[in-house]
């Protein structure tokens, strides 16, 4: 059975099941999923912990041993493998089958991993896992969905953030789960019951934020030019190479440009999305950024795009950062930014300082 990390608790309500298997990109909420389970088993009567690595050269023996050893004290016991990173292999892929076919009845097995892509989730022992007992994922809480889980987190310690407070605390964790959590019980403690203010939210988070390079690609998509500010900032100061940067807003206008030419043309534009292997859930934002573009203007970004990689080299002079904040704004629309305008960082939001112009 497959579920999500929210459904665990109403799962373990209701049974213990003989086998468990913690995988995800979301490391606290893993935890807490792996904690969740440890809880319910000493609940349940497991007295003994045992907990086995699976890292480079694991004897897959072990976990066959241990499955046919007896409790120490005749109780139940936990078992957890560690997975991490690590795949089991073909020697591992036949243990774990062996296992999932014939649990050990006096034993809860926790497996434990990293993100498990499509392809092992369509693998023969994630399959026999899967029948044999508790398969929960802990995927990436988007932006979309950061302030519902912020708002969560508040109700289940009695308190409430007003609008601005909220969208200041998502503006201040985004990325970085482990430091939302802390955060909120930090706020927890300094609130006392009331309604969380904007002037607290400053005075007690620190700016936690962690950004990808996709992050300010689909700042540049979706319009958005203060976040997409920064968001170039925040990677400026986690020493990500520009060189990257471009990569990724380079390889979006390419596409958009192609979008552009088809729509041009009067064509249709899904043999484009094919050919590019696009997800129909980021098509409305493609289309949302080809709106704002005319086949000109993606010409235009991409010499752009050619120029930032000339300078990331040293062919020409100029900062990269400030090339790469000129183009992802007009991609973003901003009004009035011409290619070759370079705006001033924000000071607001500038933690370190600024190489721009």
């Amino acid at each position: 059975m497959r579920i999500r990390t929210e459904q665990l608790a109403g799962q373990l309500r209701k049974t213990l099941a003989p086998l468990y298997l913690v995988h995800g990109e979301e490391l606290l909420l893993a935890q807490e999923a792996a904690d969740a389970i440890r809880a319910a088993a000493r609940r349940h009567g497991c007295a003994e912990r045992e907990v086995l690595q699976a890292g480079s050269g694991f004897d897959w023996n072990t976990l066959r041993q241990q499955a046919a050893s007896l409790s120490l004290f005749a109780s139940r016991r936990l078992l957890e493998l560690r997975l991490g990173e690590a795949r089991p292999g073909e020697a591992g892929a036949r243990a774990l089958i062996e296992y999932a076919t014939r649990p050990t009845e006096d034993t809860v097995l926790l497996i434990t991993a990293s993100k498990l892509d499509w392809q092992v989730q369509k693998s023969r022992w994630f399959t026999a896992l899967d029948e044999a007992g508790v398969i929960v994922a802990a995927p990436a809480v988007e932006r979309a969905q950061l302030p519902g889980w912020i708002e969560q987190r508040l109700r289940e310690r009695g308190l409430r953030a007003a609008p601005e407070a909220l969208a200041l605390l998502v503006e201040r964790v985004e990325g970085n789960l482990l430091a939302a959590a802390q955060e909120l019980e930090k706020l927890a403690l300094l609130a006392e019951g009331q309604d969380l203010s904007v002037e607290q939210v400053l005075a007690a988070v620190g700016d936690s934020a962690r950004y990808s390079i996709y992050d300010f690609v689909e700042a540049a998509l979706r319009g958005m030019p203060e976040r997409l500010v920064r968001i170039l900032d925040g990677l400026r100061g986690e020493g990500v190479e520009p060189v990257l940067v471009n990569w990724a807003l380079q390889r979006e206008v390419r596409l958009l440009a192609s979008l552009a030419f088809a729509r041009e043309r009067r064509q249709s534009l899904e043999p484009v999305f094919a050919a590019h292997k696009v997800w129909d859930k980021r098509k409305p934002l493609l289309q949302q950024a080809l709106a704002r573009l005319s086949p000109g203007e993606c010409r235009a970004l991409l010499h752009a795009c050619a120029r930032i990689d000339r300078v990331v080299k040293g062919l020409e002079a100029d900062s990269p950062w400030a090339a790469l904040l000129t183009t992802g704004l007009r991609l973003a629309g901003h009004p009035g930014l011409g290619l070759t305008e370079v705006p001033r960082m924000p000071r607001a939001i500038s933690r370190n300082p600024s190489p721009y112009p």
